[in-house]
C-alpha cells in the first residue's frame, strides 16, 4: 500500500478515534459512568469557561462534574459531526452540543444549553486524550411550569 493511502487511512482513523472520545464524554456524563468519562482526559487536562474559574488535573475536573450532575435528574448531550484539525499526535476538535437538563429539585423543569466544545487532545499511549476542553455558551433557556 503506498504511503499516501496509509496516511489518508491514518487519518481517518484519527477522526474516528476524536469523535469517539467525544461521544464517550456525553454518555459517560449522562450515564455518570465517571470512569468513562474520566478515560476522555489526559492526567493535566485544563478546562475553560465552565465555571468562574479555570479547573486543572482530571481528578478536580471529574469531582466537579459529579458534584455538578447532583442538581440534575437527567440529562442529554448531543453533539454535531466533530470538525477536527490534526496534527501528528495533536488535533484541534470542534463539537457543538445542545445539553437537556432536568432539574433534580423540579423534574418538570428542564435547562437548555446550546454550545460549543473547543477541544485539543493529544495521543497519549496511542489512545487520544482530552487536553485542553473549552465551553463557548450560543444560548440557554430554563422550560417548564
Amino acid at each position: 500500500m503506498s504511503t499516501a493511502i496509509e496516511a489518508h487511512l491514518q487519518e481517518l482513523r484519527d477522526r474516528q478515534a476524536l469523535q469517539d472520545v467525544m461521544l464517550r464524554y456525553a454518555a459517560g456524563v449522562d450515564e455518570r459512568d465517571f470512569a468513562l468519562y474520566r478515560s476522555c482526559f489526559a492526567a493535566d487536562v485544563e478546562v475553560l469557561d465552565f465555571g468562574p474559574e479555570p479547573f486543572h488535573g482530571v481528578d478536580a475536573w471529574v469531582a466537579h462534574v459529579e458534584q455538578a450532575l447532583a442538581a440534575f435528574a437527567a440529562t442529554q448531550h448531543l453533539l454535531s459531526p466533530q470538525h477536527a484539525v490534526i496534527d501528528g499526535d495533536r488535533a484541534v476538535t470542534r463539537s457543538d452540543v445542545q445539553a437537556l437538563h432536568t432539574l433534580a429539585d423540579a423534574p418538570d423543569t428542564t435547562f437548555i444549553l446550546w454550545a460549543t466544545y473547543e477541544t485539543e487532545m493529544d495521543r497519549v499511549d496511542g489512545d487520544w486524550r482530552i487536553s485542553r476542553h473549552r465551553l463557548v455558551p450560543r444560548f440557554s433557556r430554563t422550560q417548564g411550569p
